[in-house]
């Protein structure tokens, strides 16, 4: 799945060479795959795992969509209320990651953070890209901000962060951040001019 990301990625890269006015930038570059395992309260197996969005890249006359699917993606948003009621765990933050889509002529999209807390023991898995390299942008636009996850300790409240792929035992009360990539930015931003100063009197 995150190979079938990157190599749309490289095809756009390659094709924005022959095709500058139909191409867009790098979009978030991966599937932000999250998976949670364990025993609930009642003694009951669970098994979690869904995708997480992020931002497109823009394009030579548009800006890019924040916080979708792109590419592969086909998967629906999952309601918050459906989440907490199918599993021990609780969606502490979820929207809009705002400045992570690349600066440029169009903007990259933003991406997303998406925060749970578990509230019993669990095995969490993360396979995700993009964070160490960027989404690229194209024609002097900036690339997007890099994915970041974060495990928040709930006995000290320290925020560690975590490679791209991981896969650990988090204890109850231990809460896991997933901060997608923006899209590149596409074109150079134009310069803003200084305000004119009035004339002296």
């Amino acid at each position: 799945m995150e190979t079938s990301q990157r190599i749309v990625d490289a095809l756009f890269g390659a094709l924005a060479k022959a095709l500058p006015d139909r191409i867009p930038a790098a979009s978030y570059g991966t599937m932000n795959n999250v998976l949670v395992g364990g025993t609930d309260r009642r003694g009951q197996p669970f098994a979690y795992y869904e995708t997480l969005g992020g931002g497109h890249g823009a394009g030579p006359s548009w800006d890019g969509a924040s916080g979708m699917q792109a590419h592969m993606t086909n998967t629906l948003n999952t309601p918050i209320e459906a989440f907490e009621h199918q599993f021990p765990m609780r969606v502490t933050r979820y929207g809009l990651r705002p400045g992570s889509g690349g600066a440029g002529r169009h903007r990259g999209g933003d991406g997303l953070v998406r925060e749970i807390e578990l509230l019993v023991p669990a095995s969490v898995t993360v396979i995700a890209e993009r964070r160490t390299l960027a989404p690229y942008g194209l024609k002097g636009g900036a690339p997007g901000r890099r994915g970041r996850n974060v495990r928040i300790h709930a006995r000290t409240g320290r925020a560690e962060e975590l490679p791209g792929k991981f896969q650990a035992q988090f204890l109850a009360g231990d809460k896991l951040r997933v901060e997608s990539p923006g899209g590149g930015g596409f074109g150079r931003a134009p310069r803003t001019r200084p305000a004119r100063k009035g004339r002296p009197r």
